[in-house]
């Protein structure tokens, strides 16, 4: 089952240190893969939740592609990984705002609903359950699962 840290959470939400540099870094060398998120502004890209609060190296991005999962905040995000990456074989990414699942670049099912063959994201927040074929879930305490 993939396992991914909600925005680095491992265990439990961490308002302070969420979608930090470090933090993110600290979850991927715990072995699991990180849902960050991120803008694009200004020509940089950005990571934070509610606004672009630092600077987030796209290196880092380009050197963790295979284990990051990102959430773009901004119209501006979502075009520019489009242009950089045009058929989404290399970044995972997407955008939502209050949908209940959308499909990522990589043809991933990102939901809060537990669907074959989907991410089941926030289980902790809707009380869902994942089913038997569900491949992955997205959570602040993914430790549980491990």
């Amino acid at each position: 089952m993939i396992l991914i840290a909600h925005r680095g959470n491992t265990n439990g939400p961490n308002k302070e240190r969420e979608n930090t540099y470090r933090y993110i870094l600290d979850a991927l060398a715990q072995g699991y893969q990180v849902e960050i998120d991120v803008w694009f502004v200004d020509g940089k890209f950005k990571i934070g939740h509610d606004e672009p609060i630092e600077d987030f190296p796209f290196a880092l991005i380009e050197n963790h592609s295979n284990r990051l999962w990102i959430h773009c905040k901004n119209v501006q995000a979502l075009s520019k990984f489009n242009e950089i990456d045009k058929v989404g074989s290399k970044f995972n990414y997407f955008w939502h705002d209050v949908d209940r699942g959308v499909l990522t670049s990589k043809g991933y099912i990102w939901s809060v609903e537990p669907l074959d063959r989907g991410i089941l994201v926030m289980p902790e927040s809707t009380n869902c359950q994942p089913v038997v074929s569900t491949i992955g879930i997205c959570s602040d305490y993914v430790s549980k699962y491990k």
